[in-house]
């Protein structure tokens, strides 16, 4: 028998030297240094673009239904109070695929995972044109939302697996803007499909979108491990900074694998983990790594950090979201088309938020600060603007009311840029999407309980005393935050893994 001399340092040391791959990664391929064929520099910023545009096109099909909602209601009779169980059902269905996209992204990984959220929201999307009243919209929406949420964990990993740490909070900015010019885009745009082809055809229209993306994904999209497009430079460059954790159980499993080949083949065993160079691994060496568990990660303040700070804050983005040509129409007066070229104002500015925040803190870590440090005291910053929706309950203008609530959603994706980027922050690759969609979860919890409210406050006495309570919950969340998740910085999430090194011995 063969006793193999590693210890939990050795381990590091190898994963230092690159000989294994990131946490999560079905096989340990050592980087190659052939630069041959077709590449593509700044690979990347064309990786996380197309991601972008999945969220764009996410935000358009979204809002059609909130868009076209003083047609929708009128023609379909609807109350403030069932437009509100209308949009809670997709919230539901978002909230519950949230957790179960996360996990579907990382067991078959971001090419198929998104490929397969995409296929179901579009053709949810299009299946609008057919409804006919509270029952058949509350499904299509149902589904809708079951495909839409995968968006958000997906992305989160893409951008784990295409990034480096200090270059992540910006990736996720970009994808994040998406949301906000989608958002932009989707007024106008769904405004004058309407006006020149009715609601029903402006459905179908805007769902095929998403099919067309799909054609761009399944021929640009892969992982830096497998893309044959990618320079060797911009692997060394994803590489530099990285988190890659292999727990000291992959680590005995790889060995365990080499030593049993070895006597098979009755050839000497390297025992000394620390002799084992990266040109020693085979490129296709396999190792079995299980899926973090649910019930493991709820066991870290981190994730409850992240979890319940998204309850708290993210119903704010779904307020104005879901109800802002609603408020505009019946607050304001605005019909449709004073809708379509006046409501896209405060998301331009979200928009500007997006990319503000994803490049502030990147920018404060490019000048020594801890990431700790940078990401509180954006997301402080962020927390402190969003009141400012308070006033806008009282402004006197409808101009006024969008320029406030503009200050709101600018705050607002400063902060959940960040937020969302604590994922990667705190836990490995195979556990980022996990985590990415438990908050998904605490948001969409949050987002429907405020929506249902939402619907019977404004049926009984207006916008008012909603604006004001949504103003208040950002610094709740944030406070939340800070006291839950501590020090930002790497988990080891060694310990959820068995058996320990010692224990792997023949």
């Amino acid at each position: 028998m063969v006793e193999s001399k590693i210890a939990t340092g050795d381990a590091a040391d190898l994963v230092r030297r690159g000989a294994l791959r990131e946490a999560g990664a079905p096989a340990i391929t050592p980087m190659s240094a052939d630069d041959t064929g077709f590449k593509l520099r700044g690979l990347r910023w064309y990786i996380v673009g197309l991601v972008f545009l999945a969220t764009l096109i996410n935000y358009i099909d979204r809002l059609t239904l909130s868009t076209l909602a003083p047609v929708i209601t009128r023609e379909l009779n609807l109350s403030a109070t069932d437009f509100a169980a209308i949009a809670t059902w997709f919230l539901l269905a978002y909230t519950i695929s949230q957790s179960l996209s996360g996990k579907l992204y990382d067991r078959v990984g971001t090419r198929r995972g998104f490929s397969i959220s995409i296929i179901i929201w579009s053709l949810a999307a299009a299946a609008h044109a057919f409804a006919r009243g509270v029952a058949s919209l509350s499904f299509f929406r149902f589904m809708l939302g079951l495909g839409e949420a995968g968006n958000w964990p997906g992305a989160a990993k893409a951008v784990a697996e295409w990034f480096p740490v200090r270059e992540r909070a910006f990736g996720m900015a970009i994808f994040n803007s998406g949301a906000a010019i989608g958002s932009i885009i989707a007024l106008p745009l769904i405004v004058w499909l309407y006006t020149n082809f009715g609601w029903q055809a402006t459905f179908i229209l805007t769902a095929s979108l998403g099919l067309a993306w799909l054609v761009l994904w399944l021929t640009f999209y892969e992982t830096p491990e497998r893309h044959k497009w990618l320079t060797e430079a911009e692997r060394r460059h994803i590489l530099e900074g990285q988190r890659v954790e292999q727990t000291t159980l992959e680590v005995a499993r790889f060995v365990s694998e080499q030593r049993v080949a070895a006597e098979h083949a009755h050839t000497p065993f390297v025992e000394d983990i620390a002799a084992v160079t990266p040109e020693a691994v085979p490129v296709n060496a396999h190792i079995t790594q299980a899926a973090v568990r649910w019930r493991d990660l709820l066991k870290y303040r981190q994730v409850w950090a992240i979890v319940l700070a998204r309850f708290f804050t993210d119903p704010i983005w779904w307020l104005y979201l879901t109800w802002l040509p609603l408020f505009l129409n019946r607050v304001h007066g605005y019909d449709l088309k004073q809708i379509g070229l006046f409501a896209w104002v405060p998301f331009v500015a979200a928009d500007v938020g997006s990319l503000f925040g994803g490049w502030i803190s990147g920018y404060l870590i490019g000048r020594g600060w801890s990431v700790n440090g940078a990401r509180k005291t954006v997301i402080g910053f962020a927390a402190c603007l969003m009141p400012a929706g308070i006033l806008a309950a009282y402004a006197a203008t409808p101009l006024v009311a969008l320029a406030l609530i503009g200050v709101v959603l600018f705050g607002f994706q400063v902060w959940i840029n960040n937020v969302q980027t604590l994922p990667s922050d705190f836990f490995p690759s195979r556990a980022v999407a996990s985590v990415a969609g438990l908050g998904g979860t605490g948001a969409g919890l949050g987002a429907m309980i405020f929506t249902l409210m939402t619907g019977r406050v404004v049926d009984a006495v207006g916008y008012t005393p909603v604006l004001v309570i949504a103003g208040l919950l950002a610094p709740i969340g944030t406070l939340v935050l800070f006291a839950l998740a501590g020090n930002i910085k790497t988990i080891s999430l060694t310990q959820l893994d068995t058996p320990t090194l010692a224990q792997t011995q023949t």
